[in-house]
């Protein structure tokens, strides 16, 4: 047990470490290009902090841990909306983070609910039927995903062009440079990501058998939380930086993408993956909605002034998460 444990230590501080530079190159990417922090967090970062979940997901599948799968995409769902009260919670900056943005993240985190909404359909209604190996709710997912990307993009597309306006006086070759060597910094860091990640699937999966708690627990604590430290490192060192539009699109845009990965790893599975796991993980997904409905409600209303030390409503998102993952133990 002593030795699983010093591995997953090891394995998670490099994944720690990566997040953070994927952080200052995602800013540095943002402010070179003129995208803005909100379409940078929501296309790179997220989809660079989200490969944990892809290849720990992937790795699970191979070993027929598909509940290990289920559970450590769906937890790192709510884990990441954990991220993003927490450090609302402990940030001192002036106002809060959730409400800073106002409706910018709404369009991103009402995409996630759908997505969340769709695989809850999909584990419920437990249909046989597939195309090319992949469920009905998974091309649900699919196309919800590919449409509303697409608003997404008109939505920020304003914006960027008005930010590429300011940094036009900024010489050319200066900021090719700078683009180029962000651009491999980032790409660096997603590599460790990549290929790091993938060794914890049969960690947790051993310490699922060492500790007996279960796959399914473990899958929605354990694994989450490691594969949601990226999202973690990131979402504090963006608002360290100042990036705050691109820690809340990180956060939001994780969790859409998170619902995609299970129609990616739908093509791994023998049998349709989301007819496979556990119903346990029906509770999981309600919880993300639930959360997210929260959170969104945070991130529309503009409260006058923010109460000392307790901001109300990611207190509320943190108890939910927690009562979430309470539910998911009785359950599992």
């Amino acid at each position: 047990m002593l030795m699983l444990s010093l591995t997953f230590v090891g394995l998670s501080s490099m994944i720690v470490l990566a997040a953070m530079l994927l952080a200052k190159f995602g800013d540095d990417i943002a402010e070179t290009t003129g995208w803005g922090g909100s379409v940078t967090g929501l296309v790179l970062l997220a989809g660079a902090t989200s490969l944990p979940e892809l290849s720990v997901g992937y790795s699970a599948v191979r070993i027929n841990a598909v509940d290990l799968t289920a559970g450590g995409v769906l937890g790192s769902s709510l884990v990441n909306l954990l991220i993003l009260a927490l450090v609302d919670l402990i940030s001192r900056r002036p106002g809060r983070i959730l409400t800073r943005s106002s409706a910018a993240h709404a369009l991103s985190a009402t995409v996630g609910a759908l997505l969340t909404g769709l695989i809850l359909l999909g584990i419920l209604l437990d249909t046989p039927w597939s195309l090319f190996r992949i469920g009905p709710a998974s091309w649900a997912v699919i196309a919800a995903y590919a449409l509303c990307a697409r608003l997404i993009f008109l939505d920020q597309r304003e914006s960027a062009k008005h930010a590429a306006c300011e940094l036009a006086a900024e010489p050319e070759s200066q900021k090719s440079v700078s683009i180029l060597w962000s651009a491999l910094g980032f790409l660096a860091a997603t590599i460790v990501i990549f290929f790091v990640a993938p060794k914890l699937a049969s960690n947790a999966d051993e310490i699922a058998d060492v500790t007996g708690l279960g796959r399914t627990f473990i899958g929605t604590l354990l694994v989450a939380a490691v594969t949601s430290l990226p999202e973690a490192v990131s979402t504090i060192a963006a608002v360290r930086l100042g990036a705050v539009d691109m820690a809340i699109a990180n956060i939001f845009g994780s969790n859409a993408f998170n619902m995609v990965i299970f129609a990616v790893l739908d093509l791994a599975s023998s049998d349709s993956l989301l007819t496979s796991v556990s119903d346990t993980h029906a509770i999981t997904a309600a919880c993300v909605l639930i959360t997210t409905a929260v959170a969104l409600l945070s991130v529309l209303y503009r409260p006058e002034k923010r109460w000392w030390l307790i901001e109300p409503d990611a207190a509320l998102i943190a108890l939910l998460v927690v009562g979430a993952l309470y539910l998911v133990y009785m359950n599992g």
